[in-house]
């Protein structure tokens, strides 16, 4: 194993254990208040077409974000990951009931199935204003721990060939995910800003 890897194994495992060590209520708490700033941010109010990833059980909780992202008649894009592939695709949700009806992936992950053709692909289209991005770790360099697998490092690279050009990424972070240096290799796509708690 490269000395890369290692270093981002060993930073996982690390954050891992410190967001497994927040209780369910101080999640909900920084959850709520990222929700507050985000709603404020100018790259937010601006944006009309906006990606948001479907929070699992260690990460910020989007559902707020989301139902918001409706109400303010925005248009809301969610992640189809294809386990086989780094290849994400960020499909259209019509409505928050829509999105309850999705089927669940391997990762316990709502998304819609790989045979719905009937969803608009966001870089088919209008492309994307912003990508809130989800992330184990993240620095405040832009630097920002995945999962291993890639999506959003090669989703980026083609954002940037849309001719609407790349959007603004905003990672969204418990206090416990930030870290003083993420280690990063050729391939990892640096992110505009992280949005955390006591910035």
């Amino acid at each position: 194993m490269s000395a890369l890897r290692a270093a981002k194994t060993a930073l996982r495992t690390e954050v891992k254990r410190r967001v497994a060590a927040l209780e369910p209520e101080e999640k909900r708490r920084q959850s709520q208040l990222l929700a507050q700033k985000l709603f404020k941010h100018p790259k937010y109010v601006s944006s009309q077409r906006i990606a948001v990833f479907l929070s699992m059980e260690d990460e910020v909780c989007t559902q707020e974000i989301i139902e918001d992202v409706f109400r303010c008649g925005k248009s809301c894009f969610i992640p189809r990951y294809e386990s086989s592939s780094s290849h994400m695709d960020m499909l259209k949700m019509d409505s928050l009931q829509d999105m309850d009806t999705l089927p669940r992936t391997s990762w316990n992950i709502r998304q819609p199935a790989g045979e719905d053709e009937s969803r608009e692909e966001a870089l088919s289209a209008g492309g994307l204003d912003l990508i809130l991005m989800p992330g184990l770790g993240f620095d405040l360099c832009g630097r920002r721990l995945g999962r291993g697998k890639g999506f959003y490092d090669s989703y980026l690279e083609r954002c940037s060939r849309h001719p609407k050009g790349r959007p603004y990424t905003l990672g969204l972070a418990f206090r416990e995910q930030l870290c003083s240096q993420i280690p990063v290799g050729d391939h990892d796509v640096l992110i505009d800003e992280v949005l955390y708690e006591d910035q």
